[in-house]
């Protein structure tokens, strides 16, 4: 079996096995509010957003993110850093977007190479040199070629459903659920813990192996180094609001999180990830 065929293979077992927790999740949290009846509705709706996540997510993360679909004509210079990366790396076309957000960041989604999109925040081509910014959009290509995208949007839509779980158990459970007022609301604390747990195991070393086939596929490490170095700065600077379940998404965290909410953050220190950057330097001298 070729690198291509297990990684594709692996990428549809992390995702099943996603998928059939969240529907497990749901039988189960159903079951503890009101029993079976209650269950096969929680079925229903872990259904429901299995479907979702697998089909849509992509689509929802770019409206959540208000991104717009750019044409060559409006940016030429971006589309043909694009068509020279994926070239590179033997990947097809994303479709590309605008974010209309002055803090610079990107991210990438979409279910496969096949069906994929890259996403740039107007700040990011008005900030970065072309240098970093090829160094930046090769890392989200790397993301795309890891098969990291439809595993990323699924997380994210389940980091959110877990959160909407919390948020049903204080509506539907109370008195007479068999957890009891205090369980209720011990579940409805701990769920949005949860999902930032899950989102930050799955998101933190997904970051390492994009930055290091990214510097691949551009060819230099430092043009992403940079580019990390810019954006925390960018980031700090301009505050970007965004759904927190969709935050794992993006090249840098859109906003700071410090104190105990730094603990959960999904993304890497960005000295580290320079670090091993610049490790990567003599090899490709």
């Amino acid at each position: 079996m070729t690198t291509t065929k297990r990684s594709n293979f692996g990428a549809a077992i992390r995702t099943t096995i996603l998928l059939a927790s969240l529907m497990g999740l749901f039988v189960v949290v159903g079951a503890l509010i009101g029993g079976p009846e209650t269950a096969l509705m929680f079925l229903i709706f872990g259904a429901i957003f299995n479907f979702f996540a697998y089909w849509f997510s992509d689509k929802i993360a770019l409206r959540m993110a208000r991104a717009k679909p750019v044409e060559e004509s409006e940016a030429p210079r971006l589309y043909q850093m694009v068509r020279e990366l994926t070239t590179r790396a033997g990947l097809p076309m994303p479709k590309l977007y605008v974010i209309p957000q002055e803090q610079p960041n990107a991210f990438a989604t979409g279910r496969n190479p096949n069906n994929s999109a890259v996403a740039v925040t107007q700040g990011i081509v008005k900030l970065l040199s072309e240098d970093e910014l090829r160094g930046v959009l090769a890392h989200e290509l790397a993301h795309i070629r890891n098969r990291d995208i439809l595993i990323q949007s699924v997380v994210a839509t389940i980091a959110g459903a877990i959160t909407y779980i919390g948020y049903m158990l204080l509506w539907f459970g109370g008195d007479d659920s068999p957890l009891g007022i205090f369980g209720v609301l011990a579940l409805w604390l701990l769920a949005p813990i949860a999902a930032a747990l899950i989102q930050m195991s799955i998101s933190r070393q997904r970051e390492y192996s994009a930055d290091a086939t990214g510097a691949e596929f551009c060819g230099n490490p430092e043009s992403l180094a940079s580019a990390l170095l810019r954006l925390e700065e960018g980031a700090e600077a301009i505050p970007m609001q965004v759904n927190q379940a969709s935050e794992p998404l993006y090249i840098v965290k859109p906003f700071s999180a410090g104190g105990i909410a730094g603990l959960f953050s999904t993304h890497p220190p960005i000295e580290e990830r320079v670090r091993r950057l610049r490790q990567m330097r003599p090899s490709f001298a």
